[in-house]
């Protein structure tokens, strides 16, 4: 048995960073990049190193250059969690699992720390593998917070929930975290919403931004768990900004959008004073007339433009900048796994 399972790169289109926080969010999987994970049956359990994981170096300043760019950590790490947790879950709910091993390695070309979703692109196709391995049945809202699981109690990473959300239905959704949906049954409220629905969108990211989501999370955690009233303020508003944009999508008025857009990253740079760098990525996308916000943590950004004209325009200004631009492909709705 030879199995190959693929989760794709996360935009996230308004309403982030409040996933955590019992907001609203809209995101979406595109086709451009992807996570994918190979497992087949062995006499041992395996799990294969990937280049991420290489801890060889034609010299030392390549070394140095990995650490900088992508730290200490590799793909492994995700792999073994997501199982611990998927063995567990089975275990305590009464889930029998054939006695049967197996070898698994991943690939990736979803561009790394950018804010795409390549961590939890890597444990949903886990995941996901491990059912058609197994041939065992979750519901798939049950699977992404087993998957946040797998990321934030396993290995300490702070996050939100949509990036699981979005890799494990596909498509694009709109999420509502409700605090008493989320702490009485351990997920929210997932309603798709059709890609037709959307307007033009482009991607842009610096391939160097590299940076580590966690960092940034774990400071607004801190802030929210201390009741800060300007973060609880700006995760109400962030919400409310995906809610008028899913009735605006659902509408047809595609005109309000890029003005939500706008006002999504206005607002998180009003509140969390964003970096340098990723401030320029955007105030360089918005100089062409397109909209432009974070598409994740950082890295990244995602917005509207109108006609060929300014979207041409858009790839030129960003390159001046080192940005690679393009336009995504949503990824068809996903079925049940297993």
């Amino acid at each position: 048995m030879l199995l190959e399972t693929t989760s794709y790169a996360r935009a996230g289109l308004i309403g982030n960073p409040s996933d955590g926080y019992y907001g609203k969010t809209i995101a979406f999987t595109m086709q451009e990049f992807g996570a994918t994970v190979t497992m087949y049956e062995s006499p041992e359990i395996q799990f294969v190193p990937a280049d991420v994981d290489d801890a060889v170096f034609p010299d030392m300043d390549a070394m140095l250059q990995e650490l900088r760019l992508f730290g200490y950590y590799g793909g492994i790490r995700l792999l073994k969690a997501t199982t611990k947790v998927f063995v567990e879950y089975c275990r305590e709910h009464g889930i029998h699992l054939p006695k049967r091993n197996f070898s698994v390695r991943y690939r990736s070309d979803i561009p790394r720390l950018v804010g795409l979703g390549g961590s939890s692109a890597i444990c949903t196709a886990m995941f996901k593998s491990l059912l058609r391995f197994y041939e065992v049945h979750i519901p798939r809202e049950t699977v992404a917070t087993l998957c946040w699981q797998a990321e934030n109690h396993e290995l300490g990473i702070t996050c939100g929930f949509q990036d699981r959300v979005a890799q494990m239905y596909d498509g694009v959704v709109f999420m509502d975290f409700n605090q008493p949906l989320i702490e009485s049954r351990g997920y929210g409220e997932y309603v798709r919403i059709p890609a037709d629905r959307l307007p033009p969108l482009y991607i842009a990211y610096d391939p160097l931004r590299a940076e580590i989501s966690g960092v940034y999370h774990r400071r607004l955690r801190v802030l929210f768990e201390e009741h800060n009233r300007k973060i609880l303020a700006a995760m109400t508003e962030f919400a409310d900004l995906a809610q008028r944009s899913y009735e605006t999508l659902m509408a047809g008025d595609l005109a309000t959008l890029p003005a939500l857009i706008n006002a999504n990253f206005d607002l998180r740079n009003r509140v969390f004073h964003v970096a340098p760098e990723n401030y320029r990525m955007v105030m360089q996308a918005r100089s062409t007339g397109a909209s432009a916000k974070f598409a994740g943590s950082g890295g990244a950004i995602i917005g509207t433009y109108e006609d060929d004209v300014m979207y041409r325009r858009l790839v030129d200004v960003m390159a001046t900048i080192n940005c690679r631009v393009l336009r995504p492909t949503v990824v068809p709705p996903a079925e049940e796994v297993a």
